[in-house]
């Protein structure tokens, strides 16, 4: 049977790892943190002194997925989906979350609050609590960069010049509700494409 392939872009901060993970969970379906998968394996080509990051290789990250994107049933997370291959994705959903929110989700962001927290529990928790008093927020160029990233829709502009218009689709991710309704959808959708493709 064949499984269906999805993307799931964003700003930093929209919520994608949320989405991603809760619905592979749902589907039974494999989630792909490109983030993390670079980290792993080191999948860098320098560092940006500039964002404080390191520069992820994409031809690298590529060859990396090509198997798994190949064997179907895989949704990947990860800010821009422009240097991955046409051919992988059925679907691409770019979330968007409203600027004055998305400026308290990055400011406070605290990189154990992100990782470890699960989608269950961020449903009861405001969408800009943190877990601990430590927060290594966005500053400066790299905030202000990932906000204009999102009221310019970049991310949704370069997912619509690099795949079929018809499968790329906005959703918002503003509240919890937003990310139970982008749920429900998605999975509609999933359901919808298994009984057209099997």
């Amino acid at each position: 049977l064949p499984l269906a392939v999805l993307c799931c872009a964003g700003t930093p901060g929209v919520g994608k790892t949320t989405l991603g993970k809760e619905l592979a969970s749902r589907a039974g379906l494999c989630y792909v943190n490109v983030g993390d998968l670079a980290k792993e394996g080191e999948l860098y080509e320098g560092f940006d002194e500039e964002y404080d990051c390191p520069i992820l290789d994409e031809d690298r990250v590529v060859d990396e997925l090509e198997a798994r994107m190949s064997e179907g049933g895989v949704i990947v997370d990860y800010h821009g989906c422009d240097f991955f291959p046409e051919r992988w994705f059925h679907i691409v959903f770019v979330l968007r979350t409203d600027n004055s929110c998305l400026y308290d989700r990055l400011h406070s962001r605290c990189v154990t609050c992100v990782t470890a927290l699960t989608p269950k529990l961020l449903l009861r928790l405001p969408l800009t609590a943190s877990c601990c008093s430590f927060s290594r927020g966005y500053t400066g160029k790299k905030l202000q960069d990932n906000i204009q990233c999102e009221i310019f829709q970049t991310l949704y502009e370069e997912a619509m010049l690099s795949y079929k218009k018809e499968i790329v689709h906005q959703l918002p991710s503003n509240t919890p509700e937003d990310l139970e309704r982008n749920l429900d959808q998605i999975m509609q959708w999933i359901e919808q494409w298994m009984k057209d493709n099997n």
